[in-house]
């Protein structure tokens, strides 16, 4: 995958790691850690807007947070997933800060954009193999997200008008990635050591 996709993947999922070694809630965790106060905001508005985690079986939340490429702009994202036969991403709420947001809706639209693909990423685009194969010949079998699968998104920026703009091109696919990796794991109580989170993949982390 993408650098930035599966590295912030593995540090969120170590990240919640850690909080469960130190018996701390994950978000409280990653705030008690950082210094930043605008990589807070984002966490703090993220986590707001969620509200309380409901509890259900299969039911999971999940956070995932990231400064792309420590230079660019900030997001975190909290995703609610349902684990059945599949996973399936119902919310998924979002805080970001790009510095001046030259147009506020056409970055909203750039966040929200990435924040699909990424779902898409995380449990679904594989190329197939068999016997040295490769069985993904055409666009028909690469396997997306569906129209249908598109969650509830929930999106807002820190608006800093006084700020340079840091772009927001690629933030969503680290973070949302980890948030849902995070959530299956709320789910399961397993950590996913493979993607995509496909049925298969599911077994094969519960067996």
């Amino acid at each position: 995958g993408l650098g930035a996709f599966t590295n912030v993947i593995a540090l969120e999922s170590l990240i919640e790691l850690c909080a469960a070694t130190a018996n701390q809630d994950s978000i409280d965790y990653r705030l008690a850690h950082l210094d930043d106060p605008r990589a807070k905001a984002v966490i703090q508005m993220c986590r707001d807007m969620a509200g309380p985690w409901q509890t259900g079986e299969g039911i999971g939340y999940g956070l995932g947070y990231a400064r792309y490429k420590n230079s660019a702009g900030y997001m975190a994202c909290i995703a609610r997933v349902s684990v059945a036969d599949e996973v399936r991403v119902s919310d998924v709420w979002s805080a970001a800060d790009v510095g001046e947001a030259i147009n506020p809706d056409g970055t909203i639209n750039q966040i929200e954009g990435g924040i699909v693909q990424a779902i898409s990423w995380t449990l679904k685009e594989e190329i197939a193999f068999a016997g040295g194969e490769n069985l993904t010949r055409t666009w028909d079998d690469y396997p997306i997200l569906t129209f249908s699968e598109v969650p509830n998104l929930h999106t807002s920026l820190i608006q800093h008008p006084d700020a340079p703009p840091l772009g927001a091109g690629e933030i969503s696919c680290g973070p949302v990635g980890a948030a849902v990796v995070n959530a299956v794991h709320h789910a399961l109580g397993v950590a996913p050591n493979r993607l995509p989170l496909t049925r298969h993949a599911l077994v094969t982390l519960l067996s």
